[in-house]
């Protein structure tokens, strides 16, 4: 593992399986409980169908970390934290019981095999503008929003909130 100065990185949480909600509610306590990385913002929780996936509508937020790991090594955490939580990557696009994107390292700009920074499709799907204008509002601009407003894509309030 190798440390760094602190970096500000972004990650996109979603789950369509099982309680999403509570599958991503958890994903966000098990990324701030992770070593060297900290949970500084969360956006709020959106339902939406899937985007070029299967099965039931996810439940998708994003969170600001702050972390001194490399980007390969934040990759490796959420990788973890999805295999805890029961995911299978049985083929491409499978429902999920949680998904987890590193969408921002910084202002990093890497391809690699096993990781590409930014996301390739971040500009591309609502279910990750939407909440990361909650976390990053300088980085999505109307245009952006615009690009996407076809996806349908919904606050998800529990009951009683």
């Amino acid at each position: 593992m190798i440390l760094r100065d602190p970096v500000t990185a972004y990650v996109a949480l979603g789950a369509n399986l099982g309680d999403a909600r509570a599958a991503v509610l958890q994903a966000f306590e098990a990324l701030d409980s992770w070593p060297e990385v900290q949970v500084t913002s969360r956006s709020a929780l959106y339902r939406t169908a899937p985007h070029e996936a299967q099965g039931p509508d996810f439940i998708n937020a994003v969170a600001r970390i702050e972390t001194r790991l490399s980007a390969p090594d934040v990759l490796d955490a959420l990788q973890a934290i999805e295999h805890s939580a029961g995911r299978l990557r049985s083929y491409v696009n499978a429902p999920r019981s949680l998904d987890l994107d590193l969408l921002f390292y910084g202002d990093a700009c890497m391809h690699s095999p096993r990781l590409t920074l930014p996301h390739p499709r971040w500009r591309e799907r609502a279910f990750v503008l939407v909440p990361l204008a909650d976390v990053w509002p300088q980085r999505v601009g109307p245009e952006d929003l615009a690009r996407v407003a076809g996806q349908a894509i919904a606050r998800d309030v529990a009951v009683g909130e």
